[in-house]
Order: C-alpha cells, then sequence, then structure tokens
C-alpha cells in the first residue's frame, strides 16, 4: 500500500498549472514561517565554482579572496540563510594547512601551495559573525583526475597510498573495500574537528561511483567479501565507514552535527521508478538504513529533479526520517539556461512542499546561483520565503538538556536609534560555556519566542547586542534573550516586564 504522504506528493506531482505566472503568483503568498528550520547552501571550492575567483599570492589578492567570501556571505545573511556548506575538502586535496594532505589548487592557482591566511578559519569567524553555521563539506572517496595524480602534491594519496586507489573512467577513487579507508578519511575528520570551531562535517560522495559494475575492486573483493554477495558487501562497505566516521567525530565533539548528501531517490517506490539512479541500489548507499541505526544526524539529498521525480520521493525521505534531519537538495543550478532552464516556479515549487511535509530544510546547489539571483530566485527567497530568521533544529538525541537562562538583562539607550542589550552569560552541561544567543522584539507581553517574527538576532557568541529600533517601528518594544547550546537546546527567555520607550516618544 501506498503511503498517505506519498500519495499527496504524487498528486502534486501530476497536478498541471494553468500558467508559470498563476502558479507563481499561488506559490508566493504569504505562508507560514517556522522557526527552526535549515536554510543552507552548497558554496563549492572545486575549480573555483563559486569561490575564489582572486587566488591568494600575495596580501593584496588574499584581501581580495577574502573579500569575495564575505560579499557571499552578506548575501546569504541577508536572504535568511543559516547554514554553509563548505567544500573544505574537494579531490584529495584541502583549503586548510593539513598534516595528512595537500593544498587544493583553487586557493593559489598552484597545486600544493600554502596562501598567506587560513581560509577555513577565516571562513568559520566569518559565518559565526552572521549567526551561520559552517560545516566542513568532506568530498571522502573521489580524489584527483587520473591526468594530475603526479601534480597533486608530496602528501597527495599518489604519492603516499598508491595501493589504496582504484582507477574508473579516468578518476582515481578510494576503495571503500579496504579496511584502511575508513581510518584514513576518519583521520582528516579529527585534524578539521579537532582543530576547527566547525559546526557540521558533510560527506559528499561517500559512495560507489557511477558505472558502479565496472569498478575495479574484484581483487579487494576476493580478500575481504567472505562468501557476501557482492552488492551487500558494497553497501556494508559504506556504512561501515559512515559509522566509523560518525562515532569518531562524536568522541571528539558530540554537537558536531554528521551528515551527507546521498543520491536525491534512495530506491523505487511503488509507484513510482527511480529509473535506475538510487541511492541503495545504484552506489550501494543505504542512506535511511544510517538514519535507524542514528549513525547521521542528517542527510541532504541531492533531488535534482522535478515533478513527479521529486515529490513523491522527497515524501519518502521524510517518512523514514527516523527522527533525524532530512533537508531536501535543490537543484537551483538547473535554473541557469545554460543548465536547464527550469521556470523559478519549479524551485518554488519544491521549497515550499518541503515546509507542508515537515522537513528540517533546503539546501541550495549552489551558492553562486543562489546570490547572483538566477531567475529570482535570491528575490523570492528575501521577499517570500526566509523573510525571518531561523534558528537550526536542534539535535536533542546528542543532547536534550538547555542551557541555564541568560539573567540581569539590561537595557540602554543609545544615539541615533540604538539600544544596547546586556546581559549575564550562560553555562551548559555539555560545552561548558560555548553558549550562543537568541533575542526576541514584540509590542506584546510576555514576548512569543515560539514566533520567528519576533526573533531579531541569532546564535549571538557575546552576551551583548546592539539593537537597531528602526527594525521595528513601535511606541513601545518588549525584549527577550534566550541561551542557546551547541546542540540547538533553547533556554527559556530573560525578559524585562516593561516596554523599552525611546525618549523621543516618551512625552506622547
Amino acid at each position: 500500500m501506498i503511503r498517505k504522504h506519498t500519495i499527496i506528493a504524487a498528486l502534486l506531482g501530476l497536478c498541471s498549472m494553468a500558467s508559470t505566472a498563476k502558479a507563481q503568483q499561488l506559490y508566493m503568498a504569504d505562508m507560514t514561517h517556522p522557526k527552526r528550520e535549515i536554510r543552507a547552501v552548497w558554496l563549492t571550492t572545486l575549480k573555483s565554482l563559486d569561490w575564489p575567483q582572486t587566488k591568494a599570492t600575495d596580501a593584496a589578492s588574499t584581501e581580495r579572496q577574502k573579500r569575495e567570501l564575505t560579499d557571499i556571505l552578506d548575501r546569504l545573511q541577508a536572504a535568511g540563510f543559516n547554514q554553509v556548506m563548505l567544500q573544505t575538502r574537494a579531490r584529495g586535496a584541502g583549503i586548510y594547512p593539513s598534516e595528512i594532505e595537500p593544498w587544493y589548487y583553487s586557493i593559489t592557482g598552484k597545486y600544493d601551495t600554502a596562501p598567506p591566511y587560513d581560509p577555513l578559519a577565516f571562513a568559520i569567524e566569518e559565518c559565526h559573525k552572521r549567526g551561520m553555521e559552517l560545516h566542513a563539506w568532506v568530498v571522502t572517496l573521489p580524489c584527483f583526475d587520473a591526468s594530475e595524480a603526479k601534480k597533486v602534491g608530496r602528501k597527495s594519496l599518489w604519492n603516499k597510498k598508491r595501493s589504496w586507489l582504484r582507477l574508473h573512467d579516468e578518476k582515481y577513487y578510494l576503495d571503500p573495500g579496504l579496511p584502511q579507508v575508513a581510518d584514513y578519511l576518519a583521520s582528516i575528520c579529527t585534524e578539521i574537528v579537532s582543530r576547527y570551531d566547525i559546526d557540521g562535517i558533510h560527506f559528499d560522495y561517500i559512495r560507489y561511483p557511477e558505472n558502479g559494475k565496472n569498478f575495479p575492486d574484484d581483487a579487494t573483493y576476493k580478500q575481504y567479501g567472505k562468501g557476501q554477495n557482492k552488492a551487500d558487501w558494497r553497501r556494508d562497505n559504506v556504512t561501515r565507514i559512515v559509522r566509523h566516521l560518525y562515532t569518531t567525530i562524536k568522541n571528539i565533539k558530540p554537537w558536531v552535527k554528521v551528515s551527507s548528501s546521498p543520491v536525491g531517490k534512495y530506491s523505487d517506490l511503488a509507484r513510482f521508478s527511480a529509473k535506475g539512479w538510487n541511492a541503495r541500489n545504484a552506489v550501494s548507499q543505504d542512506a535511511q538504513l544510517w538514519l535507524r541505526e542514528g549513525i547521521h544526524d542528517a542527510i541532504y539529498p541531492m533531488m535534482y529533479f522535478r515533478g513527479n521525480n521529486f515529490f513523491p520521493f522527497a515524501a519518502d525521505w521524510q517518512e523514514n526520517a527516523s527522527g533525524r534531519m532530512v533537508v531536501a537538495g535543490l537543484g537551483t543550478y538547473f535554473l541557469d539556461k545554460r543548465e536547464a532552464g527550469w521556470p523559478l516556479v519549479d524551485i518554488v515549487r519544491e521549497f515550499n512542499f518541503t515546509r507542508q511535509i515537515g522537513m528540517a530544510g533546503t539546501c541550495h546547489f549552489r551558492s553562486k546561483y543562489v546570490t547572483e539571483n538566477q531567475s529570482g530566485i535570491y528575490d523570492y527567497l528575501k521577499q517570500y520565503g526566509q523573510v525571518y530568521p531561523a534558528l537550526v533544529p536542534a539535535m536533542t538525541w546528542v543532547d536534550n538538556v538547555a542551557p541555564s537562562a541568560p539573567i540581569n538583562l539590561r537595557l540602554t539607550a543609545q544615539t541615533k536609534g540604538m539600544m544596547h542589550l546586556a546581559w549575564d552569560a550562560s553555562t551548559d552541561d555539555l560545552s561548558g560555556n560555548d553558549v550562543r544567543y537568541n533575542v526576541y522584539a514584540s509590542t506584546e507581553w510576555p514576548v512569543d519566542i515560539t514566533r520567528a517574527e519576533n526573533l531579531v538576532a541569532t546564535a549571538l557568541r557575546t552576551p551583548s547586542y546592539d539593537y537597531n529600533l528602526r527594525q521595528k517601528v513601535a511606541r513601545g518594544l518588549y525584549i527577550a534573550v534566550t541561551a542557546m547550546d551547541r546542540c540547538g537546546n533553547e533556554s527559556a527567555p530573560a525578559t524585562i516586564d516593561q516596554p523599552y520607550v525611546p525618549k523621543n516618544l516618551q512625552s506622547r
């Protein structure tokens, strides 16, 4: 029997629209804005597709490269985004000073050449300034093209562990069937998680490649297969890697979110075929099992499809979330006429559908198509879809104890319509003093902290905030401040039961 949500998805997918203009009007109407929602983008460093365009070779070019990134982040913040998936390990090389692997060439334009700064540390700091999470996007099993294997650098897998590599379609891959591969990837995760204040590790391509039947792992299978069916053995290999990485990361910092981007269709559905391209069977990626087993905090399936290739499969992912976060990866790049020329309404419908069925949020591929307003997608998100700030959903399966509430909230008038807020810091049972703060403002008492409309600042790192009163035109304004731990649990609010009235309005 087909499930209820899948029926709804099928009906939505099958329905036709009279005109694009009418559909846009319908789906751009006012909507309910959730207070908790993931609003993410994939920011690609591979071949500098999103960033950077300038190569950091000296002080001046380094500053230009930094400004490129801060301009992108400013645009994302203004449109309500709260997560950036920054490609940190591209193809067997990284954008940070690693003891394990070489530098990726997109930063300086040269293989294994260090820039005058640490791009990952800079990106983390700038995201956090803007109340956004940074997740280190790690491309796991693909390494490099055969043509560049000898160029990558002295610390490359080609030079250190060539026996672990398999050549497939002119590209080298780590062989998932080798037990050493899981340990190697875990060492990279350990390096990143231990050294950087990241909010998540996001795995890409943690699967066998396309045309997997031709992947040259017969010798590995013969050595380690132990009579198991090869398809099951391959799925178990990938799951074993996922399990090891999850455990490794959580043992270092339990609050770091672990996620991946599986192929967008898990498997065939009762009435909808995946048409030979799915996670479980085509590329040995048993992502719904990872959710059931609890070795992922979130998945971001790459759902770069339309109509009945999107809606039923989105519902299937959500119905099998097993209490974890499922974030729909949207093929926003298909809005570009050079790609597929989708009308904006296709992405808008998918964006709204994910909210209707309770998915944790959306992630756009890629950043450039969002920030450059491809087909109006940036304008839509800023003006309709993501008008108010949103908090990332809490990881209550890791920790469900909120930090202590802020106390001694103080308001001080400043010049030019500014108000200074300050309060005493909170503490957390899991991460000590590593607490963030959210500020709410309302003309009604008590301040309703369940409403996204009342959020004015999120994930502040210090117990103070300068609030621009022009953000809310009101005679009197009530303020509330909450503390939030690294897992997203939110405390009771600190409040003052009298409204703040600017001096120029007190006598009116």
